[in-house]
């Protein structure tokens, strides 16, 4: 019996017993421990003890005091379990590590390659480590992980790249028999370690592929021009010293792991950067839906329930809009998500292009933009998904919010679709044509016009009612039943070559982010979904028929961070004002502009908000104004904008205000304020979304939702369409876009088709 090796006793005669370890100095005060602490260098028991102190102290005192010491964990009372302790300094580690000393060491460890990797580096080490290594023929019959059964207690996989599509099979093996496995990649500028996949504890291999693979995306082009199964050839990158380096960790984790020792970021992935030492922790958890070692049904059951909403009280009402949960809250719940390797968003920063006040923030690529080729994932004005706010909190929030709605909304494979006509289906069936909206002569026209614009504004094939398409359900909440949609307008095409079959009908529809949206909870989401289809749709009516609206006196907000705004916007020598698109619906939407007032290229900008609070819906089109402008600051007579898209750069270049005077108020009407809107506070989410369904129904329309959440994701995700509201894209089909203006009493009649605005709104 005596104190841990790592703890070394130094008695102060008068004061204190002091333990000093690699980390700490603990001074220790107990009557008679002055006495007892030399004795305890392992050599004695407690009978030994009691008898040699004898003279000073009681048995019961003695045995009372060596208790105490055993239950603060300072001494060990039998021989460590872990190998090689037979060195007082390994002795000394083992005991620091807490590794418990009740069983034999499990010191048998299988090595196997995957790909073209060397594994002689982490053998060697393997074995440096005083463990016995197994040759890679026949599999090992450990089960379970206890290391005290016969075979390798574990398999060490060493591999050139972990996405090589064999290390599915080996993942496939290790389940079955239920043994653990660490995969290593110790060549390379970074090598990379673990994590120990444990067969029904944590996640497994297609789990952590699942997260790679979408990180990877810039590589299937090469990918499916070489006809690769796997991942693409990179350069071999090595230095011996760096592989020596990590193949001692891989000897070491190893080895912790047979002696027992268990900690967290055993199932982290860890890569060690050989330029600059940086070592860094990945986190890898498992996916619920995962087909592999979760319930890949979970997600189509999902869909298939009606949606259920809930009273939920608001608890955030500034910033961009009533929340379930304050920004600082969501941050913290999903901020894990966020990571180069395996997060589901590869990183949110400022967009230092402008003044910190703009408050932008970006975080990774728009999955709305579809497709994988190197052309298409080119950087853009909406190449990139990103975020807004009144504060950089509210903008950082606002970025992750909406990279996670794009994610999930997604394709993965797992969604329900039912495959057939919308002949045979029938009136359950919300055919592709009522929710774009194209007008037939854009259809016949579309050759054209899809060779000069852009993929935003590109019109599908007309949809043929007899051609087999892929349908998935998506509940009404008016009607109360689930109607089926093309599967193609629901979901992003897959961002990767990750088995996902391919959708029916994707020539006649195509996804965007139009209603998607995420929020703290499933209310919060169809919320703003909803909010944003009125939104568009509003913009859609001025746009295209450039009508002439009246302004929006920001002063009378009394909203004293929009007055900061502007001023700082004359800072940069622009000026900024808004106007009013509320629509019938009678829900406040506003738009924002900004133009340069000191050269003729006035780089036009604006930014649109829709909210039952109007001063909501202010900030909201304000905010979004403000990501616009790192793109043409530091601009003069068109040089030097930060996109390259020629739609854009032709309306920076080319619009003013004189050419475009329905970007100005009407002269004659006053500017209105907050108190033109009757507008009643709530504070329940579930009362808005009475209302919405209220005024959805009494328009004669339908509230269609899908729920998108994904199970590892957590992050309620919804999609929301009202089939009727008009896109802000051009799309020409008859209906509002024509009827409400004169309905408005902004035009006399409907605007003819060839005198819409020729000018497709480009954000």
């Amino acid at each position: 019996m005596g104190f841990k090796r790592h703890l070394r006793a130094e008695v102060v005669a008068g004061d204190a017993t002091y333990l000093l370890s690699e980390y700490e100095v603990t001074a220790l005060r107990a009557r008679g421990l002055e006495q007892l602490a030399p004795l305890l260098d392992g050599t004695r028991d407690l009978s030994e003890l009691q008898r040699e102190l004898a003279p000073t102290m009681s048995a019961s005192d003695v045995a009372s005091l060596v208790g105490a010491l055993g239950r603060a964990g300072l001494l060990h009372t039998r021989r460590s379990r872990a190998p090689g302790t037979g060195d007082p300094a390994l002795a000394a580690y083992w005991d620091l590590a807490g590794v418990p000393a009740d069983e034999p060491a499990a010191t048998e460890v299988r090595v196997e390659t995957v790909g073209d990797a060397d594994a002689t580096a982490v053998r060697e080490a393997l074995q440096s480590a005083g463990l016995t290594v197994r040759e890679t023929d026949g599999a090992p019959t450990t089960s379970g992980t206890s290391g005290a059964r016969t075979g390798a207690g574990l398999t060490v996989v060493v591999t050139d790249d972990y996405l090589m599509p064999e290390l599915a099979e080996v993942d496939a093996r290790q389940r079955r028999i239920e043994a653990p496995w660490l995969l290593v990649r110790p060549d390379g500028a970074t090598a990379w370690l673990g994590p120990v996949f444990q067969p029904g504890t944590n996640a497994c291999w297609h789990c952590l592929a699942h997260r790679l693979r979408a990180h990877r995306v810039s590589e299937q082009p090469v990918r499916r021009a070489l006809g690769l199964a796997g991942p693409v050839p990179r350069p071999r990158t090595a230095h011996p010293a760096a592989r020596a380096a990590a193949a001692h960790l891989a000897a070491l984790e190893a080895a912790k792991w047979l002696a027992g020792h268990r900690y967290p970021a055993q199932s982290s992935l860890r890569l060690l950067a050989a330029l600059d030492l940086e070592l860094t922790a990945h986190d890898v958890r498992r996916r619920p839906q995962c087909p592999a070692c979760g319930d890949p049904g979970l997600v189509a059951r999902q869909v298939k329930a009606p949606v259920q909403l809930r009273s939920r009280p608001k608890a955030a009402f500034a910033g961009g809009g009533h929340r379930a949960l304050a920004p600082q809250q969501v941050l913290e719940r999903y901020r894990h998500l966020v990571g180069p390797v395996t997060g589901v968003v590869s990183g949110i920063r400022r967009d230092a292009r402008g003044p910190a006040f703009l408050n932008c923030y970006t975080s990774g690529r728009n999955l709305a933009l579809g497709g994988s080729s190197l052309t298409e994932l080119r950087a853009g004005l909406r190449g990139i998904s990103g975020g807004k706010g009144v504060t950089a909190l509210d903008a950082e929030v606002s970025a992750l919010c909406e990279a996670l709605e794009r994610y999930s909304g997604t394709l993965q494979g797992d969604e329900p679709r039912v495959r057939d006509s919308a002949r045979a289906l029938g009136e359950e069936v919300i055919t592709p044509d009522r929710c774009l909206l194209f007008d037939p002569r854009q259809y016949a026209d579309r050759h054209r016009w899809n060779a000069r614009n852009g993929a935003f504004q590109q019109i599908p094939e007309p949809f043929d009612d007899t051609a087999q398409v892929d349908w998935t359900p998506v509940w009404s909440l008016t009607e109360k039943r689930h109607r089926l949609l093309p599967t193609g307008l629901l979901y992003f095409d897959p961002r990767s070559d990750a088995g996902v079959k391919p959708v029916a009908g994707r020539r006649f529809v195509r996804a965007d982010s139009n209603g998607s949206a995420a929020g703290s909870s499933l209310e919060d989401a169809v919320l703003q979904g909803f909010m944003e289809l009125v939104e568009r749709d509003a913009v859609a009516l001025w746009w295209y028929n450039r009508s002439v609206v009246r302004g929006v006196d920001i002063a009378a907000f009394g909203d004293r961070w929009a007055l900061e705004l502007i001023d700082a916007y004359r800072g940069l020598r622009r000026e900024v004002w808004a106007l009013d698109l509320t629509s019938d619906l009678g829900i406040p939407v506003f738009a924002a502009l900004s133009r340069r007032i000191d050269q003729p290229a006035e780089d036009i900008m604006f930014g649109f908000g829709a909210h039952f609070d109007p001063h909501i819906a202010l900030r909201r089109a304000l905010t979004e104004m403000n990501q616009l402008v790192p793109a043409v600051l530091g601009t003069g007579s068109g040089n030097g904008y930060a996109v390259d898209d020629p739609e854009l750069l032709s309306w920076w270049q080319g619009a003013t205000v004189a050419n475009q005077p329905y970007l100005l108020p009407d002269p004659v009407a006053e500017g209105v304020g907050p108190g033109a809107y009757p507008h009643r506070p709530t504070s329940d989410l579930r009362d808005d979304l009475t209302a919405v369904e209220e005024l959805v129904r009494s328009r004669g329309l339908d509230l269609l939702v899908l729920d998108q959440t994904r199970p590892d994701i957590g992050m309620p995700v919804v999609k929301v369409l009202v089939p009727g509201l008009r896109h802000f894209w051009a799309r020409f089909a008859p209906g509002r876009l024509f009827d409400v203006p004169v309905l408005l009493g902004r035009t006399p009649q409907p605007t003819d088709y060839q005198d819409l605005n020729p000018i497709p709104l480009f954000v």
